[in-house]
């Protein structure tokens, strides 16, 4: 085999480390892109954040117009201008941060949020206040525990006996605990506040709600006994349930009534119930009949040069720290035009988005039209995996919500015209057939295929039925209520 040497030309694509940079920033939600700025910003000296800069601009040009101005000699003037001149500015006291949707009234605000109290801190302080014994207390303490946030015992009483005797034990106390101690501890928790809590299912919560009634209170005796056959209350098997109760039809109307006023998950009421707000990347606003779209202001960083690094830098100079300083310069400038090109894409997209989804944005989830990556990346020119990477972890702001970019993507079923719906479009029929239909004889996914079938739209039954349970909506049986 003979060597020899050759000279090819070929095309090839390499991820350079600006590329990648590209990407990655690309992929970042708000508050990772504010993380990454933050990181840059602590490791390279030539890149600063632009910060209050109109209003370093504003004071210099007061400076620059009226230097030689002074205030004693205005006030010894024969005649009083007009406008004084003082020694502060408004905005050196007055600050605001714009945002997208107008001004904010104050830059800072006082926290108020109260403290939060857990459903176990709730009720062991009220078991302090009771005349238990040092066991009873224990059996307490155990059972709280035992508690989840909806306020119900999730484990079994034998458990709870055990786990007592056990910790008895440790401490080398020889008497058994019994299995009816646990008991009467747990009924006295039951009527703590909230009503109800350490309950072991449903039933028994309403039912100890309704024993802490008021004996005058109306249907109190009905509504009790129809929570002893329960079972048929759930199954919606109201002949039985009739039969068994002796109540009529009136009766047992008023007793549901009266069970709808109490509270089936007791501890909730302790749940913590702050929200983890998303910050809009984008923001659509309808002006003169035209949707706009711009980036939220808020989280778009504004990043420059610093000018007093650059100058240091000589042309001719090879040391070490010239180079370093060459070098952060390069990475500095790179990092910005990243940024500028990650917004640039972001509103390039949203903007089409917007374009294809102007029904939805008019009439709500009915008007959305079927849109999948391809479309987009077609008309803006751009891979579908850049696309994704977008449209990932990015939020837009519209009137009819906050919506993920992701969400305004949808697969699509024929329509008798030979056109095309969205998904998303059908699902929200589906919800407003089944809000409209009469309770006392509920569509069945047949039924609602055949009013979308007479509305333009194709669907299988088995179509409807998996809609249906992806909006967590029961069937027509379970839907259906006679009372």
């Amino acid at each position: 085999m003979k060597l020899s040497v050759g000279l090819k030309i070929a095309n090839s694509l390499s991820l350079t480390p600006q590329l990648q940079q590209a990407i990655r920033l690309l992929q970042l939600s708000s508050l990772e892109l504010e993380q990454e700025i933050q990181v840059q910003l602590d490791s390279n000296p030539l890149l600063e954040k632009i910060e209050d800069q109109d209003t370093s601009e504003e004071l210099s040009i007061l400076e620059i117009e009226s230097p030689d101005k002074d205030l004693t000699t205005e006030l010894n003037a024969d005649h009083l201008p007009d406008d004084l001149p003082v020694d502060t500015d408004w905005d050196d006291v007055y600050t605001h941060q714009p945002t997208s949707l107008g001004s904010a009234e104050f830059e800072e605000r006082e926290d108020n949020r109260q403290g939060h109290q857990s459903l176990q801190a709730h009720l062991l302080e009220q078991v302090n206040l009771l005349n238990f014994s040092k066991i009873d207390q224990l059996i307490a303490h155990c059972i709280i525990d035992s508690i989840d946030d909806k306020g119900f015992l999730e484990v079994d009483l034998t458990e709870i006996t055990a786990s007592v005797q056990h910790l008895l034990q440790s401490i080398s106390y020889e008497d058994e605990v019994e299995h009816d101690e646990v008991l009467v501890v747990l009924k006295h928790i039951q009527r703590l506040d909230p009503i109800g809590v350490g309950s072991r299912n449903l039933a028994e919560c309403l039912l100890v709600q309704l024993e802490i009634l008021s004996e005058d209170v109306p249907c109190r005796n009905d509504a009790i006994k129809l929570m002893q056959h329960y079972e048929l209350l759930i199954s919606n098997e109201l002949p039985k349930l009739i039969k068994q109760t002796g109540l009529n039809q009136d009766q047992l109307r008023k007793a549901v009534d009266l069970l709808k006023t109490l509270k089936p998950h007791p501890g909730l009421d302790f749940e913590d119930k702050e929200s983890n707000y998303q910050i809009p990347d984008v923001v659509v606003m309808k002006k003169n009949d035209c949707w706009q779209v711009m980036l939220n202001p808020d989280v778009m960083p504004k990043l420059r040069i610093n000018s007093f690094y650059a100058n240091m830098i000589k042309r001719a100079d090879q040391s070490e720290d010239n180079q370093y300083l060459r070098n952060n310069m390069l990475e500095a400038k790179n990092f910005i035009k990243s940024i500028d090109e990650r917004h640039k894409t972001l509103l390039k997209v949203a903007t089409c988005i917007v374009e294809h989804q102007r029904m939805f944005l008019e009439i709500g989830a009915e008007g959305m039209k079927p849109l999948v990556l391809r479309d987009i990346a077609e008309e803006v020119e751009l891979h579908e995996s850049t696309v994704s990477r977008v449209t990932t972890n990015k939020y837009m702001l519209t009137p009819r919500g906050l919506f993920e970019l992701k969400y305004f993507f949808s697969s699509h079923v024929g329509t008798t015209s030979g056109g095309e719906a969205s998904s998303t479009a059908i699902r929200a029929k589906i919800k407003k057939l089944i809000a409209e239909e009469n309770t006392r004889k509920p569509l069945s996914d047949n039924a609602i295929a055949v009013l979308l079938k007479a509305d333009g739209i194709d669907v299988a039954r088995r179509t409807v039925a998996k809609y249906r349970e992806s909006l967590h909506i029961a069937s027509s049986s379970e839907r259906k209520v006679l009372i």
